[in-house]
């Protein structure tokens, strides 16, 4: 900074020099003691520079409504939103998200260098700060088989990325504490460019937990009871309160939200849908239900604002207060939290729900032809679908509501006309295909899986995490394999097939994950497919396709299917779907 503009700062800070901007009659949210202030608020070149008594060049009276910092996600993978950077923004920013810390694993791990690249590039232009955690494990673990491998030496020059903050969730806790090399190269990495390492370890304890954090891992966002929470808080991590559109964790880990927990707690959504952004809300959804629940507003906000700041690093971010950027949400109602405008860097760019300048995708496709043609597969055939194992039980991976976390269920096999060996949707179990779609390698993993609640016909999708194969699940072969090569044919997306008829399908043509329409767009198909599956049986507290995408990664208990067959997550090997 010069010192002409270091002292023009200060000369406005003293109120000797009138302000760019200010608020005038605030309810200022402070986040470093807890108090709602009576204030105005000067800004200056996108710098906060007074909280008190101002007058400025241009003065809008709030009359009594609040300001708060802009809202912070200290964990997402814009993939997940199915939308690209411009459509998320549309979709994030007039909630109140200012930025968002995102880890690009799932395009990684289908494109590798070029997903992380074009992730980069569709974000870099936009009003929202999108910073990066470099992906950790592509692929997963050893027991996956994704389109691509990231290793250290791949990851090491995006250190020097402003935007890259450090090293994403570290799911392979099993390899870490075993002192995998691969990993603790990536580690060591990550520490000497002086960033963050996050973790991802659910149910890890004791003598482990002591190792995974030793490693240098500083945070996790797959606490799901208090209790693992409490642990990791005592052995110094911070605790991402995650309420996804799968995942919602938050009603079990309220005690947090208070002192002197709540200090290194910040909310997080991890993966959410589109619908659910632009009707639910985005981090500003997490805080009214918090609100609702009895929290301290106050101390909500700081949750989604201050402490991910802190943890990350985000100097002068996070507050309003002297010296901080004006990254800053007025809201009409405390209790509601209701968002009326954003403005960023003190600039207005959201009002009344809506952005004022959206912005476009503009992308090379050409450069990123691998993200534009992920499919490397051959049509699905009804042979694939046959299952080599002979037996008299069934083992099913029943799924559990509004969580990740699967059960393991032994039951006598199944056999019942009209629907495939192994189907009995008397009992919620269907059939589940996992098929690889990266290396035309002709691997299926076969299985079974429960609660999911599909009374007849087949879904597939791309989305299948972390490797985004192509996942399927039905009642009869015939449907799933229509379903399949649906999918297939619109190299990525969503299908339902039913009686031998695709009844809805949702294209995602960028690396099988994302859309190149708007937040709106994909939202009315997802909508009418999701229709159509709770017509036909989806239980109403799945999500029929973000709780299926998670079927197939091997880092979280207790089984889960991907191309190799039947994962036990905890003892990281392949067990028999039929026995």
């Amino acid at each position: 900074m010069k010192m002409e503009t270091l002292k023009q700062q200060i000369l406005t800070a003293k109120g000797d020099v009138r302000a760019e901007l200010v608020l005038k009659n605030a309810r200022v949210i402070n986040v470093f003691t807890n108090e709602i202030e009576q204030a105005d608020v000067a800004i200056c070149q996108g710098i906060i520079l007074g909280v008190g008594h101002y007058t400025g060049e241009t003065e809008l009276d709030l009359q009594g409504k609040y300001v708060c910092p802009g809202l912070v996600d200290g964990h997402i993978h814009i993939e997940s939103s199915m939308l690209c950077g411009p459509a998320f923004e549309q979709a994030v920013l007039p909630h109140g998200t200012t930025a968002v810390v995102t880890d690009p694993h799932e395009i990684s791990n289908v494109a590798g260098t070029a997903g992380l690249d074009f992730m980069l590039e569709t974000t870099k232009d936009l009003a929202l700060s999108v910073y990066f955690m470099l992906p950790s494990c592509v692929p997963a673990t050893g027991l996956d088989e994704s389109g691509a491998v990231l290793e250290a030496e791949q990851l090491r020059p995006y250190y020097q990325q402003p935007r890259v903050l450090g090293l994403a969730e570290l799911m392979n806790s099993y390899g870490t504490v075993r002192a995998d090399e691969k990993i603790l190269q990536k580690i060591c990495d990550c520490t000497a460019a002086g960033k963050k390492i996050d973790g991802h370890a659910p149910f890890l304890s004791g003598e482990e937990l002591n190792a995974y954090v030793a490693a240098g891992v500083q945070s996790d966002h797959e606490c799901s009871d208090i209790h693992e929470a409490m642990e990791k808080l005592r052995r110094g991590q911070y605790i991402m309160v995650r309420e996804g559109t799968a995942a919602q964790n938050m009603d079990s880990l309220l005690p947090l939200f208070r002192e002197p927990y709540c200090s290194r707690c910040m909310l997080v959504t991890d993966d959410k849908h589109p619908g659910d952004l632009l009707q639910g809300g985005h981090i500003d959804y997490i805080i009214r239900k918090a609100i609702a629940a009895g929290v301290d507003p106050v101390v909500a906000v700081r949750m989604g604002t201050l402490v991910p700041c802190q943890y990350f690093g985000l100097a002068h971010s996070g507050a309003v207060a002297p010296g901080y950027t004006a990254d800053l949400i007025v809201l009409s109602d405390l209790e509601k939290f209701t968002v009326e405008q954003v403005y960023k860097k003190g600039k207005l760019v959201a009002q009344q729900g809506k952005m004022l300048h959206p912005a476009a995708l503009a992308v090379d496709k050409a450069r990123f032809a691998r993200v534009f043609d992920s499919f490397n597969m051959d049509e699905i055939t009804p042979e694939q679908l046959q299952l080599k194992q002979t037996g008299t039980r069934q083992r099913v991976i029943c799924l559990t509501p509004h969580s990740l976390l699967t059960t393991e269920k032994i039951v006598p096999f199944c056999q019942h006309p009209g629907t495939a060996p192994g189907v009995d949707v008397t009992q919620k179990i269907v059939k589940l295909a996992v098929f690889e779609r990266h290396h035309r390698s002709g691997h299926v993993g076969l299985g079974f899986l429960g609660n999911y609640g599909l009374q007849c016909g087949a879904v597939a999708s791309s989305i299948a995490h972390d490797s985004h194969n192509l996942i399927v699940a039905g009642t009869n072969d015939a449907d799933m394999v229509l379903a399949g090569n649906t999918v297939r044919k619109n190299k990525g997306g969503l299908a339902f097939a039913l009686n031998g008829q695709v009844v809805g399908e949702l294209p995602l043509p960028v690396a099988g994950l994302m859309s190149t329409e708007s937040a709106e767009a994909v939202e009315e198909k997802l909508q009418a497919l999701k229709a159509a599956l709770k017509a036909h049986g989806i239980s109403e507290d799945i999500d029929a396709f973000m709780t299926l995408a998670f079927v197939s990664l091997p880092v979280i208990p207790k089984l889960r299917l991907n191309t190799y067959g039947i994962v036990d997550v905890d003892a990281q090997q392949i067990v028999p779907a039929v026995f």
